[in-house]
């Protein structure tokens, strides 16, 4: 260790555990460090951030107090608060595979695992501090968002031969620096001169984002594809993919994309909603209420642990239940009341009366208690209050539509479209979200347990347009339900006896096979699935 690094260097120890305090300090003392600052909350380390510049952060991962070290570093890097001049460096004693799986993804300066000599801190810390030195100046450019001054920086870095211990980072600093600028062609030509050198894995991730700005698609996706084979890359590979994916509006692979990085770094819960809303533009209500379940799951015992988390998760199983077949219904709004007692035991302060008002009419609905879920919308404000929460507008939209209050169904879909425009918390798939519900809503009025009772009658009498119509309604809410999928195809093959299989009955017929296929029948069903598609195979 440079004793002149250590005595200019701002320290600040963030761990909970007095012992382990006392020995960092030790540590760092006997390498000529000065100037220390203890905390052992990451609200306090924000705080202290917030106040002061520090060089060098050393930080349990495990934090326990009111959040961890996962999500304070997570909120640092993405709240932009820890300058790229300040070296990161977690300690840990675990060292499962979920802990090294979030380290990759979170990428900070060094990792630490317990126990570590006075000389493990010495080499690892000489290195990491040596780099943020050395290449302090184009870091701080940076951090003021001076790419361009940054960029020429970097160039001037690299043609100094005494710089060469750094030139790796250099190098992949300017990659990354080539895309600030909106220099993708250069950048692409950058990364493939690296990797025809050397195939670095930061290289080939770089290239990737740089064919997607050039709208390469289809290169991209090969390159991602080799990367999500790689351990070090593959939970990068796997977000790369669900850009790619959203970019080219095909929301079922990017929700896989999602749902493959989700299950190796569970913790990142900006993840988690993404699914959500991935979820919800497929019209995956399951898949909607595992993600909701999965927030609440990662987010307690964190500064991340809200009462709108539990919350999120009746409204998710709510969802899930409108689309359900009756024997599962009864589960899920089981489970929903569950996670509303889960709510009221962990914020019993906490006053949400409005929104409960909402869910519990949602879940009278569902009990075919329509009067009573009426009476109780009646109760809630007919205004629109402007600090509502987007989530609280959206599930009253989903309540007022079901009652056959289209008009304020759809003031209240248009107040929440206008709110997203002006908040970007919410994001371009919410956005979407909303304006498929719209649309979605203004044509069809029904719920879709009402559509396919509806066109189950319309079949039974013989009235098979008004059948098809409606089934393809209730097929359009609910794709992944097999027993509606089995309806509407069923509906097809009798109009096929009559007129034969148009090109576009032939597309449905395949769709209606894919999501029966994924699904589960019962006995009665799984006759009258092998007759129908026995007939349409027949057909085509």
């Amino acid at each position: 260790m440079d004793r002149k690094i250590a005595n200019s260097c701002r320290v600040l120890i963030v761990d909970e555990q007095v012992l382990a305090q006392g020995y960092i300090k030790y540590s760092l003392e006997e390498l000529g460090f000065k100037d220390i600052t203890y905390v052992d909350k990451a609200n306090a380390a924000l705080k202290a951030i917030e106040e002061e510049h520090f060089d060098l952060i050393v930080c349990s991962y495990n934090l326990k107090k009111d959040q961890d070290g996962y999500y304070l570093y997570d909120q640092l890097k993405n709240s932009h608060a820890l300058p790229l001049t300040t070296a990161f460096i977690f300690i840990s004693a675990d060292t499962n595979s979920e802990l090294v799986h979030s380290i990759i993804e979170l990428q900070p300066d060094d990792f630490l695992a317990k126990p570590f000599s006075v000389r493990d801190l010495d080499k690892r810390l000489g290195k990491v501090l040596k780099r943020k030195q050395a290449l302090y100046p184009i870091y701080q450019l940076m951090d003021r968002d001076e790419y361009p001054e940054a960029l020429e920086a970097v160039e001037d870095f690299l043609t100094n031969p005494d710089n060469a211990e750094f030139f790796p980072l250099a190098l992949k600093t300017k990659g990354d620096l080539l895309l600030a600028c909106g220099q993708a062609k250069q950048a692409k030509e950058f990364y493939n001169a690296i990797i025809n050198v050397q195939p670095f894995t930061w290289a080939r991730l770089g290239l990737v984002n740089a064919l997607i700005k050039l709208d390469e698609d289809e290169e991209a996706e090969k390159l991602i594809l080799q990367l999500a084979f790689k351990p070090d890359s593959q939970l990068v590979a796997y977000d790369l993919l669900y850009g790619l994916n959203v970019k080219q509006q095909d929301f079922e692979a990017a929700l896989e994309a999602v749902l493959m990085a989700a299950e190796i770094s569970p913790r990142n819960l900006r993840r988690h909603r993404v699914a959500i809303n991935l979820s919800r533009l497929v019209h995956d209500y399951e898949t909607q209420f595992e993600a909701a379940k999965r927030i609440v799951k990662f987010a307690k015992h964190s500064i991340h642990d809200q009462p709108k988390n539990y919350i999120n998760v009746a409204r998710a199983g709510i969802d899930y239940a409108m689309t359900a077949d009756e024997k599962d219904t009864a589960v899920l709004v089981k489970q929903a009341n569950e996670y509303i007692r889960q709510f009221q035991a962990a914020f019993p302060k906490s006053e949400l009366q409005e929104q409960m008002k909402v869910i519990n009419a949602r879940l009278l609905y569902l009990q075919d208690e329509k009067d009573k879920a009426r009476a109780l919308i009646e109760q809630i404000n007919a205004d629109i209050p402007g600090a509502e929460d987007l989530e609280d507008l959206l599930d009253k939209a989903k309540v007022f539509h079901a009652l056959g209050l289209h008009e304020r169904c759809q003031k209240t879909l248009d107040e929440i479209e206008k709110r997203c425009k002006h908040d970007p918390e919410y994001g371009e798939l919410f956005m979407r979200y909303i304006q498929q519900e719209k649309q979605e809503k203004t044509h069809i009025l029904q719920s879709p347990k009402e559509l396919n009772n509806n066109a189950v009658d319309y079949y039974q009498k013989g009235e098979l347009d008004s059948a098809l119509a409606t089934f393809r309604q209730a097929y359009t809410l609910m794709p992944k339900n097999p027993s509606i999928a089995l309806n509407l195809l069923q509906a097809i093959a009798t109009k096929a006896r009559e007129q034969g299989l148009s090109d576009g009955a032939s597309q449905m017929v395949k769709r209606c096979i894919a999501t029966i296929e994924n699904g589960q029948l019962n006995e009665e069903q799984e006759a009258r699935y092998i007759k129908v598609k026995s007939f349409l195979q027949e057909a085509v």
